[in-house]
């Protein structure tokens, strides 16, 4: 699916289901690309050709720097602001719904919803220059939305880490340390190569059993549907906040 900035395309081969995603502003994520990688997981996760999903962003930097700062500026009132954080909310819950395993291949760094959606896939395999950072709280919002995903991934003492030093990058071997990533290696070369490998390996697995075993991963998120949204409501008042309005256009005039 193209857009005037950016795109959501998956390609099939072999049982092997490639998503990427990109927008040129370091692969931020307006509403039309959340509601466009949602679809296509869903869509993708009930089709019997597929056995396993990569998950990818374009380019050869930034793996996705979480929200669009444009839309967040244009967010006038809550209703609003709730839809737009429901878009990480409904890509998150599809990634957690689908019967399909996620591999997601992380060639650099990740912020805010970036780190969400790196949680909610099943495995995670990154390039060193994949560092991580929640930077909600120092815009004034907080990881409502990603927060049960990446606490699931991490644990509730590294989810608090990186949720209250918002400004500080963890490195990628402190992802891997904190199990939100499942292999660290030095090249995007070797990077693609651990994908490849994996991605044929459960291709010729049962899928039935893998559909099982990401049951038994994601068990205890049933109530992720009315969850997510009811974060999304937090984070959809809160953007509307001075604090936030001025934190961002901060942020924006020094980048």
């Amino acid at each position: 699916m193209q857009h005037k900035e950016g795109y959501v395309t998956y390609t099939l081969d072999h049982g092997i289901a490639i998503i990427e995603f990109f927008h040129p502003a370091s692969n931020s994520l307006p509403t039309a690309i959340l509601n466009d990688l949602a679809k296509t997981v869903n869509d993708i996760g009930i089709d019997d050709r597929i056995k396993v999903i990569v998950l990818r962003s374009g380019g050869d930097k930034v793996f996705c720097s979480g929200a669009s700062f444009d839309e967040l500026m244009a967010i006038s009132n809550e209703k609003d602001g709730t839809a737009f954080f429901s878009g990480f909310a409904n890509v998150i819950n599809a990634m957690r719904r689908c019967h399909k395993l996620i591999i997601a291949r992380v060639q650099g760094k990740a912020v805010g919803g970036g780190v969400g959606l790196i949680a909610a896939a099943d495995y995670a395999i990154a390039c060193d220059a994949a560092a991580i950072k929640l930077s909600e709280l120092a815009v004034g919002i907080g990881p409502f939305v990603v927060g049960p995903a990446v606490e699931k991934k991490v644990g509730p003492s590294a989810f608090s880490q990186l949720a209250i030093d918002a400004t500080e990058w963890r490195s990628a071997e402190w992802g891997k340390r904190n199990r939100l990533y499942a292999e660290v290696h030095t090249t995007i070369h070797e990077v693609d190569d651990a994908v490849a490998r994996l991605a044929d390996k459960l291709a010729h697995s049962n899928p039935e059993a893998m559909s099982e075993l990401k049951k038994i991963f994601w068990k205890g998120t049933e109530d992720w549907d009315k969850l997510l949204m009811e974060r999304a409501a937090i984070s959809g008042r809160l953007v509307l906040s001075n604090f936030t309005r001025n934190a961002i256009e901060s942020f924006k005039k020094k980048n």
